[in-house]
């Protein structure tokens, strides 16, 4: 007897839809035979199937039992499919009856005992049976609970392979978790890194962190040891704006779909943006993405958040060379052999390096020890066409003693927090009805439209485009700029002031690097 299980197969951070067909009563010696390009999870997964049913009070087929997981050109992935697969083989041997099991999109991994464990993709998977119009999933109970943010799909919580038998032979009746979705997702800022009120001095890295985080603009930092410059990174995270409801929900499926929300380890927390901070040594595929079967690396980890890598010139230059188009386009795409996928990566990159290699150049206190040659071959390390991609370059001075020695608190996260959520909110409802989030993600149309400058302005512009022989790409940079400072004053057009602080912002491309 032929039965048919709607499952489905992860494909970056989507779901598409898979078919465990179970066939039994083939002739033959008595085993199973898994096909449909599965791994070697997937192969496993007859021996925990097997001792599923046997401690759940099931038999075990008894003749030749072909298992498919349709379609064939799909490669299947971990152990997804236990669940699916025992309750196919439970239809086909008509051990059970279970008629609307074709409403369910069902996944989960089996313990030998039969108990269900949870498994990645949950909402992904919720996704693409609300696309389907299927009327829910059945899946272990954490799993469930990712799925439920999903609106207008049911999500079904089964805790064991049993449970799951008896609620679709309609002798149990479960309740499907409630949508998710009206909770709040205002978590609140993380305060665990501590507050910009502990910063000393910095005003001008203070003023860029608070430019760079209201409209999502790229920035790096430039200053010798000890000056604060990770510091101040580890702070971000106390000013950055709520993300709406669909930013979080990207967020979760991003982190689903790398199997981070299972352990904890590494996933941000519901309502609050991810911050991601590779070290150095990190290779290519760890921070694109990619694998055997394409997955979500270090820049779609750290989508609709920031994206902090420290001592920038240490990084291999391949994979730096890597962030140019992800920072250009807002997603990546990865080929393998596996197949393709394109996954978002729209992020705030923030760097930090030091001028040259021992870091003390121009510092007063310390004599720089490297020659012009080792400088210049430490600044080569950045192409100039990533830092073309950088909106905003500070400059992190040392800190003289006074500075160090004032008990004058600075300005606190909240505060700072509050000017940058204003200057948020103000971009949302200007791009309402657009895919554009922040001002950093203007269209070329958008910017004709809501970065409009005078003549004189204009004028000034060209100027410093001239004296700085700046790209065009800058050129545009610079107008988004001095868009959110306008918005931060809460300005309507931009006015000298803004344009100028946001000229400033590029005027490291000749000195430094060039």
């Amino acid at each position: 007897m032929l039965a048919t299980i709607s499952s489905a197969a992860l494909q970056g951070i989507d779901a598409e839809l898979v078919h465990v067909e179970v066939n039994s009563g083939e002739s033959g010696d008595p085993k199973l035979i898994l096909v449909g390009l599965p791994d070697a999870a997937v192969k496993e997964s007859d021996d925990r199937v097997v001792s599923a049913l046997s401690n759940s009070g099931f038999k075990s087929p008894r003749t030749r039992t072909t298992i498919n997981l349709a379609p064939g050109h799909l490669r299947k992935e971990g152990p997804f499919y236990d669940l699916p697969i025992a309750l196919g083989i439970l239809l086909a041997t008509e051990q059970i009856n279970a008629p609307g099991i074709d409403d369910y999109l069902i996944a989960g991994e089996l313990s030998l005992s039969g108990a269900t464990r949870p498994v990645r993709g949950a909402l992904a998977l919720a996704r693409l049976a609300k696309k389907l119009g299927k009327r829910g999933v059945l899946l272990p109970p954490v799993s469930a609970e990712e799925a439920a943010l999903v609106d207008g799909v049911a999500s079904y919580p089964v805790k064991s392979l049993d449970q799951a038998v008896r609620f679709l032979s309609g002798e149990l009746a479960l309740e499907p978790i409630p949508h998710a979705a009206s909770i709040s997702i205002e978590a609140g800022p993380d305060m665990s890194s501590g507050d910009f009120a502990e910063i000393k001095g910095q005003h001008a890295l203070r003023r860029a962190i608070e430019v760079s985080a209201a409209g999502e603009h790229n920035l790096i930092m430039i200053g010798p040891p000890g000056s604060g410059k990770s510091m101040v990174a580890k702070r971000i995270p106390t000013i950055l704006p709520s993300p709406t409801l669909d930013e979080s929900l990207q967020i979760l499926s991003i982190h689903s779909a790398a199997g981070q929300t299972l352990s904890g380890g590494g996933a941000p927390v519901f309502g609050r943006r991810p911050v991601r901070s590779p070290h150095h040594t990190i290779s290519d595929v760890g921070l694109l993405g990619g694998g055997t079967v394409p997955g979500p690396g270090e820049i779609s980890l750290a989508h609709n958040g920031v994206l902090f890598l420290d001592e920038l010139p240490e990084f291999k230059r391949s994979a730096l060379e890597v962030l140019r188009q992800p920072l250009e386009d807002g997603h990546v795409t990865i080929s393998r052999s596996a197949g393709k996928v394109t996954l978002p990566c729209s992020f705030m990159l923030v760097a930090a390096m030091n001028p040259c290699p021992c870091g003390y150049l121009g510092d007063p206190r310390h004599e720089c020890r490297c020659s012009p040659a080792q400088i210049q071959r430490y600044r080569a390390r950045i192409s100039g066409p990533l830092l073309d991609r950088i909106d905003l370059h500070i400059e992190a001075p040392a800190l003289s003693i006074n500075e160090l020695r004032t008990e004058q608190p600075a300005e606190s996260s909240a505060d700072i927090r509050a000017r940058v959520q204003a200057a948020r909110e103000r971009q949302l409802a200007r791009f309402a009805g657009t895919r554009t989030t922040a001002n950093a993600r203007m269209t070329h149309a958008q910017i004709r439209a809501h970065c409009v400058i005078d003549s004189s302005l204009g004028d000034l512009l060209q100027q410093a485009m001239e004296q700085l022989s700046l790209s065009a790409r800058a050129y545009d940079r610079i107008l988004k700029v001095a868009r959110t400072i306008a918005d931060l004053a809460a300005s309507d057009r931009i006015e000298a002031p803004h344009l100028l602080e946001a000229i400033q912002y590029r005027s490291l491309d000749r000195n430094l690097f060039y």
